[in-house]
């Protein structure tokens, strides 16, 4: 098992957050390409991670404490996509669900390092 299974997602995740920067800068109402390629690298991120993460529990003695980081990376993932489509609907009540989508990519990469460096550590 090694980390090269991780590449992709990741790579994907940073071209998440860079698009994201882009869809806001574009302003409101959003630039629908602009837009719709967030939503697919973001789409494409999360696919790639569940292969991954799925055949590192396959082939991996896993600690309760990682199986609950990548829980907790799943529900950052549906806190994303949730927050996504009520702002992109634009039924965006306050600033709550602004904030839970800027602060939900950080739960996200923090559960998932933590995880695959608890699963990697020798």
């Amino acid at each position: 098992m090694n980390l090269t299974k991780f590449t992709l997602p990741a790579v994907l995740f940073l071209l998440t957050i860079s698009s994201g920067f882009w869809v806001a800068k574009s302003g409101k109402p959003y630039n629908t390409a602009v837009f719709t390629l967030h939503k697919l690298i973001a789409l494409g991120m999360t696919i790639f991670a569940t292969i991954a993460v799925v055949n590192v529990l396959k082939v991996t003695q896993i600690q309760p404490v990682v199986i609950l980081l990548f829980v907790l990376a799943g529900l950052s993932i549906l806190a994303l996509f949730a927050t996504g489509a009520l702002m992109s609907a634009q039924k965006l009540a306050g600033n709550a669900w602004l904030l839970i989508h800027r602060v939900a990519p950080f739960l996200l990469a923090g559960s998932v390092t933590a995880a695959i460096f608890l699963v990697f550590k020798k």
